[in-house]
């Protein structure tokens, strides 16, 4: 089946892709859960993953959670036209996203505007 939603990750003006670095460094367990979801985005868009999907109050931002035993989280922004734009993942300790990782996001995001 042909994918219907584009996933984007994230790229720094060098070509870095600290998003796909980031997954490739979790546990193989963590890494299947991670691109399961992925695919059911670009397979199903939005409503594929609605139990892994929670908005960030006061921000255009959305994270996918990937609970193992690693916790993990991907900031990210949908666009009109079916493109989700992964911009930061990182492991979340505590109940509260950081207000550190929800900036780097930020950051990102209008770099990206910027730049597209």
């Amino acid at each position: 089946m042909k994918a219907t939603w584009e996933i984007i990750y994230w790229l720094s003006s060098s070509g870095e892709n600290p998003i796909h670095d980031f997954l490739d460094n979790c546990l193989p367990k963590t890494k299947v859960k991670i691109f399961r979801i992925l695919m059911h985005l670009a397979e199903y868009g939005l409503q594929g993953a609605i139990p892994h999907l929670k908005k960030l109050t006061g921000t255009p931002l959305w994270e996918i959670k990937i609970r193992s035993k690693e916790n993990v989280r991907i900031l990210y922004v949908a666009y009109t036209g079916k493109k989700i734009l992964l911009l930061h993942a990182f492991y979340k300790k505590k109940q509260k996203t950081p207000k550190k990782e929800i900036e780097i996001a930020l950051k990102r995001l209008k770099d990206y505007k910027i730049n597209h």
